[in-house]
């Protein structure tokens, strides 16, 4: 089975580039240069430079001792949430912030849902002294009030969207409108696997650097390069692409993506989009996606913003659909009660999505000698009101 895209850019059934006739000129030009840029020699040098001395990597893999006694297995963390900035989202804006330098663009713009991507990409922009422009809906610009500050901090401008449901998927619907506006000068930083491709693969491979570590750190801690399982939450789900990649072609090693179902699958507020979605088209590609009967998109909710997103990558769904990966769902309750246990055991406070991640081991039972990886995608400083306003109604 391939698990990589293909020439048109699908995984299997899902993917491509569906798209209006003026973005066109925009997805071409970054899907006939992509490959020979991120692929030239000057910019592998300069992307590795960036995440050794800039971002901080190798992230370390950490052996949660405490935790793997508590749930009597050995389980590793892979800590994203140590990185510059706070999570696995710099290790995509690197990578697209110097691509957009060799496309010659000035302006950047993107979107953010839990803000981290959003300040990943208003710190590349600082870096390179490039105008930057964030859209976020107006729901996540209140509850990621930190974030929103040290984006404009850094000197981005935020924009919030008041339309739909004043998140994710409405901040992606502004940003691509103002790149179709915006063809020549600008370009669009998307912080996860989806969109039109090239954006998928291209997301994949900078964030690919996170299996590719956790190879050469399992053989030196363990003796053997796979681990037995992987769990990584998902919204659209680029830290898990990351997580996943390099042992996609291993069939030994089992891949866990982790879902939001919010206050529960059928309580109407959940993003727990392989249980509730079918088929379908958004933001330029063919995915699973939550639709009503009449195809229109419906609203998702978590209590991450990060995981409030109503589709997701297509990678994902040709994992889902080929079986080589399992997809769990996490209700807030049960993450919101994952990062608490985390914080007591390991003294680590995760972000809201990687709690999600965290839960999954009290719904699977692993084996006493299996060796369980889990990224920690983010860590919680951003949550911190959402945990302070939990712990009080206990």
């Amino acid at each position: 089975m391939d698990y990589s895209v293909d020439n048109n850019g699908f995984y299997g059934d899902f993917g491509g580039a569906f798209i209006p006739e003026m973005m066109y000129p925009n997805i071409e030009e970054l899907k006939h240069n992509y490959l020979n840029i991120i692929n030239d020699d000057s910019f592998k040098k300069e992307f590795q430079t960036l995440l050794k001395d800039y971002v901080g990597r190798p992230s370390p893999l950490y052996f949660a001792k405490r935790l793997s006694e508590h749930y009597n297995t050995q389980i590793y963390l892979k800590r994203e949430d140590l990185n510059h900035t706070g999570a696995h989202k710099i290790n995509n804006t690197i990578g697209q912030i110097l691509v957009a330098q060799r496309l010659k663009k000035t302006r950047i713009i993107a979107e953010t849902g839990a803000g981290q991507h959003g300040v990943a990409t208003a710190t590349v922009c600082a870096l390179m002294g490039l105008q930057c422009i964030v859209y976020m809906g107006d729901l996540d610009v209140q509850r990621q009030a930190p974030n929103v500050a040290r984006m404009k901090m850094l000197g981005a401008e935020v924009v919030p969207v008041h339309c739909g449901n004043k998140t994710l998927k409405d901040a992606t619907n502004e940003a691509l409108r103002d790149w179709i506006n915006n063809p020549v000068d600008t370009h669009y930083i998307i912080g996860s696997v989806v969109g039109p491709h090239p954006y998928p693969d291209m997301v994949t491979r900078f964030q690919s650097v996170i299996s590719e570590e956790m190879k050469y750190q399992l053989k030196e801690k363990t003796g053997n390069e796979n681990p037995d399982v992987i769990i990584a939450c998902v919204g659209g789900g680029s830290n898990a692409a990351g997580a996943f990649y390099h042992y996609l072609d291993v069939n030994s090693v089992k891949l866990i993506g982790v879902e939001a179902s919010g206050k529960g699958l059928d309580t109407g507020q959940s993003a727990a989009t392989l249980v509730l979605g079918k088929p379908g088209i958004l933001h330029g590609s063919r995915s699973i996606v939550m639709q009503n009967a009449d195809g229109q998109i419906t609203e998702p909710y978590s209590i991450s913003a990060g995981l409030d997103y109503p589709g997701i990558g297509p990678i994902h769904s040709h994992l889902f659909k080929t079986g080589r990966a399992i997809f769990e769902n996490v209700t807030d309750a049960e993450a919101l009660k994952a990062a608490n246990l985390l914080t007591r055991l390991e003294g680590i406070i995760p972000a809201l999505e990687t709690a999600h991640a965290l839960a999954v081991l009290e719904k699977i039972s692993f084996g006493r000698h299996e060796v369980i990886v889990i990224n920690i995608s983010g860590r919680g400083d951003k949550d911190m009101s959402t945990y302070l306003e939990h712990l009080n109604d206990e």
